[in-house]
């Protein structure tokens, strides 16, 4: 999935990452808007787990959309 994609349709998936995601809070989603690694630096920090791994849920939630 392209950035400009996920930008354009950041709304409108703001609410499943939440789902996804659950300790994200809404201003970490509103600074990340449409910015895929600051949304990977995000999920990284929040649940502790390595960059490598947050990026890989990004892949496989991508490949869900």
């Amino acid at each position: 999935m392209n950035e400009d994609r996920i930008k354009g349709q950041w709304k409108q998936w703001k609410g499943t990452f939440k789902k996804e995601w659950g300790k994200l809070t809404d201003d970490d989603l509103d600074v990340a808007e449409g910015h895929r690694d600051y949304l990977i630096g995000k999920i990284q920090e929040r649940y502790g787990i390595a960059r490598g791994e947050a990026e890989e849920q990004v892949k496989r939630f991508e490949v869900k959309m």
